[in-house]
């Protein structure tokens, strides 16, 4: 039995479903570079992954996991190279304590650390923004990665629900043609990202602190309040 389909009633369970929504985060220092995480729980979760919806349902997306301890290695200094100027921009600037000042620490973690993961996903749609218009533009950017990113982060919520952290992050494709070479990735395919896979250590984690919605929803018109 696969994991859809064991789904046959449309009774969800309200608290776990909202559970699961808001205590799903990017997992960096919290990973365990120490175990393994089997094929067969990775790939429940892309099953899953690939029910999202995609632009014309041409279902385009394709996932590259990466396992060699050497390839990960050497994505991992594309990756640091790529985002050097970010990561260190973000550590000089960050107020020690703060909220960015954590992010800051835990993005330089992955980044020192990426190598050591279990799991590497590249999230790959099939297409070139430069080939899809003659003139690249907004509506053609949405719709190239509003096939690919439900997706992937269904795919985090899969890997939540079964105990794995992960991190969509973007910093490697600075240098996305140096990876694209390292992983044999054809020229009409296009990397979305990079998930970090990895079981977690502990599970405590929590929603996050956000603003209230009603301050950033808008009825009509921008910046008319709902209510």
């Amino acid at each position: 039995m696969t994991a859809i389909d064991r789904f046959d009633s449309a009774d969800f369970d309200l608290t776990q479903t909202d559970a699961l929504l808001s205590t799903t985060r990017s997992v960096r220092k919290r990973l365990d570079l120490t175990r393994a995480v089997p094929d067969d729980v990775l790939l429940e979760c892309l099953e899953l992954a690939v029910q999202a919806p995609t632009g014309s349902n041409n279902q385009g997306w394709r996932w590259l996991v990466v396992r060699d301890d050497s390839t990960k290695q050497q994505l991992a200094e594309i990756y640091r190279r790529g985002g050097a100027e970010y990561l260190a921009t973000s550590a000089a600037n960050a107020e020690p304590g703060s909220q960015s000042g954590r992010v800051a620490t835990s993005a330089n973690y992955l980044a020192e650390h990426l190598g050591e993961v279990p799991v590497i996903v590249i999230p790959l749609i099939i297409g070139r923004l430069d080939q899809l218009s003659s003139e690249p533009n907004t509506a053609a950017a949405a719709g190239m990665m509003g096939s690919i990113l439900p997706a992937t982060w269904s795919l985090q919520l899969a890997l939540r629900s079964r105990g794995l952290g992960s991190c969509f992050t973007t910093l490697h494709l600075n240098a996305e043609a140096e990876a694209a070479e390292l992983l044999g990735i054809p020229p009409h395919m296009t990397q979305a990202g990079l998930i970090p896979v990895a079981y977690t250590t502990g599970t405590s984690f929590r929603s996050a602190q956000r603003p209230p919605v009603e301050e950033i929803t808008y009825l009509d018109r921008y910046k008319k309040p709902i209510r």
